[in-house]
């Protein structure tokens, strides 16, 4: 596997755990366990940065003059980079809403 290739799909693989857990979170703050909700973001969060730092150094790697080959696998990465970022505000939202029934 190349290195784009290995790259894109760390970023999917961190992501997509990340996104997982928060909409597991959502999950446990329903059932009222907060405690366990917010375990869950913030191990989310730790997860989601190893993709975050990832899709960093594509960016550092272009910024000093490398040239990074476009994808449809590193759109999809990029994609649900995305996805996992507004699934992390949204299950925030969710979960204070829980709290404050």
């Amino acid at each position: 596997m190349e290195g784009m290739e290995m790259i894109s799909f760390q970023i999917i693989s961190a992501v997509g755990t990340a996104k997982s857990m928060y909409i597991e979170a959502i999950q446990e703050a329903k059932k009222g366990n907060f405690e366990a909700a917010e375990n869950l973001m913030k191990e989310g969060a730790a997860v989601y940065l190893d993709g975050h730092k990832a899709h960093s150094s594509l960016i550092q790697k272009e910024a000093s003059g490398e040239q990074i080959t476009f994808s449809l696998l590193l759109m999809h990465a990029e994609d649900q980079l995305m996805n996992a970022e507004t699934t992390k505000i949204m299950a925030q939202e969710i979960i204070e809403l829980y709290r404050n029934k």
